[in-house]
């Protein structure tokens, strides 16, 4: 795995991971009854987005960590996941 394909690969986790650390702990304006007019009453009322950020990067580089390691190890390679070339493949039967 080259330098830019490693960026990428941690991009794409960071990305994935953000989404799922964008809903915990909102407060919503509607829930805390100071709704701004102009928005909806599920936006958030304290959104803090540098912290968000953090915390999924805190997540994101060991889970980038795990992945990359597997993919430089060699324990998983492309030729293990590729299920359609195994498909294209015909079985060599040896009698």
């Amino acid at each position: 795995m080259g330098p830019v394909s490693a960026i990428v690969l941690f991009a794409v986790i960071w990305a994935m991971v953000f989404f799922i650390v964008l809903p915990l702990r909102m407060t919503s304006q509607g829930d805390t009854g100071e709704i701004v007019p102009g928005t909806h009453a599920s936006a958030p009322s304290d959104f803090r987005l540098g912290r968000k950020a953090r915390i999924t990067t805190m997540w994101a580089f060991p889970i980038w960590l795990i992945i990359a390691g597997t993919i430089l190890s060699g324990a998983i390679t492309i030729r293990d996941i590729d299920w359609f070339d195994r498909m294209s493949t015909p079985e060599v039967s040896r009698d």
